[in-house]
């Protein structure tokens, strides 16, 4: 079986980044899955192992991952090492997943990469029943563009589950596990342990895994696969934890207990108590790669500007709007928690989300701080359409809270409308909220000229 049609060679000297990327996308694509790690391998072992040129820190679970990520690269970056980062979905560059220095690898590294990639893949390709797929490259891109550029570490987000993800290949000495919830049920399984078992799999021999808060059962079950695999478990709320927090308007200031020492009175960039939750983990991660102290400058420096586009990203201007990609309960229940720490203000929602996520625990998660929702459909062949979400949002919401607007485009236009006009009553400055996929964030970025 070899890549879809349209996916017609171009000579590798004319290429650039856009017919790169359509190249990948006539791969298999991230939302095909054929649970297997030998595929990536193969082609792993044709490059000469570049994953093992470097140290790793390996990021599961399922919200947060992103965040994370980028935090515990802005952290290695203060302290001066050089540090690549792979995070999917990107938003609106496809550059984004694979991160040298703090910023998105370059046009030409990026096409670099898939030149020296690309042999390996069409080799596997005319071997295998199952070509590479989209993300199974990229994976195998970021760690040759980590290797060429001679990485110290590198921070690498699961893209979905851990024990056969294509990331999987590197041996991280750590692994940082999220908070684990239901999601992507079809592929990992029915229920949040067996989520749980399958995330576990990055725990690598000898490793030392730090985890968030967890369920008594999946901590359980991480703390006994952790023994079978002779690592070490470390879990916050017991070995490290958050000691305090207070939001702020432009951010909030946390004091952590980490595996090795204690940070007071940090400030962090980002808003939510997810946020301080996720920079915890940050926090021991990098502990519990260096084995010491981080001095507190460098960190200070790190969470104080540390980003993370469209998670809780805050645009100011009238009305203010918020993005976040928000695409579970779990991610909704944060983000709702997260627009009270920013005020009580009345808030329109501009909702488009994907067909195998779970619609109605979004939703409900999202109604007691929603005064309106929009609900609208984004460029994505799996996306709902408007008339489902808002069939589901009226259940919810009742129908005078809900509009139908099958344009996103559209769709934002009337949400800055009706919050202009609710700001004119009497709850103050209404915000706008876009929400439901990465995608849809990633849509009105674009679409808001960010």
């Amino acid at each position: 079986m070899s890549r879809r049609p349209g996916a017609a060679a171009v000579p590798a000297a004319d290429l650039d980044v856009t017919e790169v990327e359509r190249q990948l996308l006539a791969r298999w694509p991230e939302t095909r899955i054929a649970p297997s790690l030998e595929r990536i391998r193969a082609v792993m072992d044709t490059l000469d192992q570049p994953q093992h040129s470097f140290r790793s820190i390996h990021i599961t679970g399922t919200n947060g991952k992103t965040s994370t990520a980028r935090m515990v690269e802005a952290i290695l970056l203060e302290l001066g090492t050089t540090v690549g980062r792979f995070t999917s979905p990107h938003l609106t560059d496809i550059r984004e997943r694979i991160s040298l220095g703090g910023r998105p690898i370059s046009h030409d590294g990026f096409v670099q990469a898939y030149r020296n990639v690309l042999p390996a893949a069409e080799a596997l390709d005319g071997e295998s029943r199952t070509p590479l797929s989209f993300f199974e490259m990229t994976v195998a891109m970021a760690y040759q563009a980590f290797a060429s550029a001679d990485i110290d570490v590198a921070a690498v987000e699961v893209g979905m589950g851990g024990r056969w993800d294509a990331t999987n290949v590197i041996d991280a000495p750590v692994a940082a596990i999220l908070p684990i919830g239901l999601d992507h049920v079809d592929y990992l399984g029915p229920t949040v342990l067996d989520i749980a078992a399958e995330k576990a799999g990055i725990i690598k021999p000898g490793a030392l895994a730090v985890s968030a808060r967890q369920t008594p059962e999946v901590e359980q079950l991480l703390r006994a696969h952790a023994y079978t695999s002779l690592a070490r478990l470390m879990v916050e709320g017991l070995d490290f934890r958050l000691s305090g927090r207070r939001a702020l308007g432009d951010g909030q200031i946390i004091s952590v207990d980490g595996l090795a020492g204690h940070y007071p009175e940090l400030p962090l960039s980002l808003h939510g108590r997810h946020q301080a939750h996720n920079a915890v983990l940050a926090i021991a991660s990098v502990e519990a790669l260096l084995g010491e102290v981080i001095p507190v400058e460098p960190l200070r420096r790190a969470l104080g500007s540390a980003r993370s586009p469209g998670r809780l990203e805050v645009l100011p201007g009238t009305p203010e709007v918020i993005l976040d990609a928000a695409h579970n309960p779990g991610g909704a229940r944060a983000l709702a928690a997260g627009l009270s720490d920013l005020g009580g203000q009345p808030t329109v929602a501009v909702v488009a989300a994907m067909g195998d996520k779970d619609l109605a625990g979004m939703l409900a998660e999202l109604e007691p701080v929603v005064t309106t929702m929009i609900c609208t459909r984004n460029g994505s062949p799996r996306s709902l359409s408007a008339r489902v979400t808002a069939a589901a949002a009226r259940r919810l919401l009742g129908a005078d809270r809900v509009v139908e607007i099958d344009d996103l485009g559209d769709a934002l236009l009337e949400a800055t409308s009706v919050a202009s006009t609710l700001s004119a009553g009497d709850g103050g400055p209404a915000r706008v909220l876009v929400t439901g996929s990465v995608v849809t964030v990633g849509e009105a970025r674009l679409l808001l000229g960010l």
